[in-house]
């Protein structure tokens, strides 16, 4: 077989492979019922056939009428890393319907298999679109950072991920919280910041600044980076969530999360029942 067949079959079998992915996290999001692992059918190397999935599930979002709020960054933190034994970022995007404010409703009904994680969101004042950013281009263009609690979320069944599973599935994304006072970055080591994640009033997750890439600074660098690579930069505006600084914890119920960051304020998340 010549070098031509061969190449056009690969890529022949690859777009099978993704719209088969792409139907079942479809299907898992609109029924609630995860699906098996698309490792299955991408592999578990493949990431931009993955990046490909999550590129086409969030195109058809925007096209029933989401609008891109932003991005996230996950599997920062070693501890979360080592929860899934996938030792690499990876990134989702974030959608308008996807942002809740401190203690407002978060329908529990929304979700398939939620975990809070404590973050620091960065809300930028500037456009992130130069190839090779670095962290001072992060810090001239963040306008003030937010404490925010993610709901993370996976449509693959038992939370049973390869690096492929999780960003096919948009970075096991799921919902935000965010706080209500903004604080600016001048002055402020990210990477010391304390974390202290509690439900219903007991700590359930510690962490620090440090663990998310040696800094959340570092980490939104890193994506900027990233998404000039795959040509969707970082818009003024964007809300970005850094990563986790500690171990993220089950959503059985209802219930509220509370996260405390030192300096930075406090934001609440208030689980209910329901759907919406």
């Amino acid at each position: 077989m010549s070098s031509e067949p061969a190449k056009a079959a690969d890529e022949a079998s690859t777009e099978a492979a993704v719209e088969a992915a792409v139907e079942l996290l479809t299907t898992a999001a609109a029924t609630r019922n995860p699906c098996a692992p698309l490792r299955e059918y991408l592999g578990a190397s493949d990431i931009e056939a993955a990046y490909e999935v999550q590129r086409r599930v969030a195109q058809a979002r925007l096209t029933a009428g989401a609008r891109r709020a932003g991005a996230k960054i996950g599997l920062t933190a070693p501890v979360v890393q080592q929860q899934f034994g996938v030792f690499q970022p990876d990134f989702g995007m974030l959608h308008d319907d996807m942002l809740y404010a401190h203690t407002e409703p978060l329908p529990l009904g929304r979700f398939l298999q939620p975990r809070a994680e404590g973050e620091i969101a960065f809300v930028l004042g500037h456009d992130l679109d130069r190839p090779g950013a670095s962290v001072a281009d992060v810090l001239r263009a963040t306008e003030f950072v937010l404490p925010a609690i993610e709901i993370v979320d996976s449509r693959i069944a038992g939370w049973d991920l390869a690096i492929t599973d999780t960003v096919a599935d948009n970075a096991s994304s799921g919902a935000v919280v965010l706080g209500t006072t903004p604080y600016p970055l001048a002055g402020r080591d990210l990477a010391r910041v304390g974390m202290t994640l509690r439900r219903e009033g007991e700590p359930v997750s510690h962490g620090a600044g440090h663990a998310c890439l040696g800094s959340p600074v570092v980490a939104v660098a890193w994506l900027a980076r990233e998404l000039v690579r795959r040509d969707q930069p970082l818009r003024a505006g964007d809300i970005v969530m850094s990563g986790a600084l500690g171990p993220m914890v089950p959503v059985t119920g209802p219930g509220r999360f509370r996260l405390e960051l030192d300096g930075l304020g406090e934001v609440e998340a208030v689980v209910e029942e329901g759907t919406k």
